[in-house]
């Protein structure tokens, strides 16, 4: 296994402290990252992990709704707290607090569901898209970049990401549109876990979705004095997925005022089912310049 994925599984296998309060307590390790940030999709995922632990093997979750509070530090370890809100017939809520030196950096509310069966129908994923294979990856869209943030995305990241059009990374080419389309996968095969699937969904999740609302504007990741931050992220499992398989994840931004932009999201399986949805808003501000 390379060591970015066993860095991933490492980070959602929670330790089970044995505390009990009126909450389940876990700890967990933060993942290097260069700028010295926990990355939210992993504090995300762990908190998804942590809340799982508690419900019973036949609830899967179906939503989840979260605030950043805090900036990680990937220094020191994360404490999660998960409040058993309610247990139902057929849904379980719970609420994870994620903490570092005693200060909350994460706030979320999960919800379980039975297996249940009912009315059906989602949107199409878009066509005439290229396939994965034949677009490039992060490496080698950034292996040249000599720049911790470019090699770390290049080279450490448990999942490969394939944008349908030109990557943000350096510069936004072509018209100033607010959707764009990536393709992901992790870089290698995941344990038979469905759940274990379902929090990497969510880990993945965060990576490019702030970056419709920044190709409207032209602005790329190398921006100078770019200063960008997800304040919020709400996810909806549709459908079963693997991460170890082609994901298309289609993202848009239908607004974007007062320093901040709305993102929305939805993650098809490679032969089309709808398998998520997703939205986020975020800060993205640029240095004020003089007239």
């Amino acid at each position: 296994m390379t060591e970015p994925l066993a860095s991933l599984l490492t980070a959602l296998d929670l330790t089970d402290t044995g505390a009990r309060t009126s909450e389940d307590i876990f700890t967990g390790p933060s993942q290097w990252m260069p700028l010295g940030r926990v990355f939210g999709g992993q504090v995300l995922a762990q908190s998804i992990i942590a809340a799982t632990r508690t419900v019973e093997d036949d609830r899967s979750i179906h939503s989840m709704h979260g605030y950043f509070l805090r900036p990680g530090d990937v220094n020191f370890p994360i404490t999660f707290s998960v409040d058993r809100i309610h247990d139902g017939r057929s849904f379980s809520r719970r609420r994870t607090q994620a903490y570092q030196n005693g200060l909350p950096i994460l706030s979320m509310i999960a919800s379980y569901q039975t297996e249940d069966e009912g009315i059906e129908h989602q949107d199409a994923m878009p066509d005439g898209l290229p396939d994965p294979e034949s677009l490039p990856s992060t490496a080698s869209s950034l292996e040249d970049v000599r720049h911790p943030v470019a090699q770390y995305w290049a080279s450490q990241r448990p999942f490969d990401m394939r944008h349908v059009t030109s990557p943000v990374y350096l510069s936004v080419e072509g018209d100033r549109v607010a959707h764009q389309a990536v393709w992901f996968r992790t870089i290698g095969d995941m344990p038979d876990d469905p759940r274990l699937h379902q929090a990497a969904l969510a880990y993945a999740s965060d990576y490019t979705i702030m970056e419709s609302i920044m190709r409207r504007h032209g602005i790329a990741w190398a921006t100078p004095g770019l200063k960008a931050a997800s304040l919020d992220h709400a996810m909806w499992w549709h459908r079963p997925a693997r991460v170890d398989e082609w994901l298309l994840y289609v993202q848009e931004s239908p607004t974007a005022g007062g320093g901040r932009g709305l993102a929305e999201g939805r993650i098809f399986t490679r032969d089309g089912r709808l398998v998520a949805s997703v939205a986020q808003e975020a800060t993205i501000r640029l240095p004020r310049t003089e007239d």
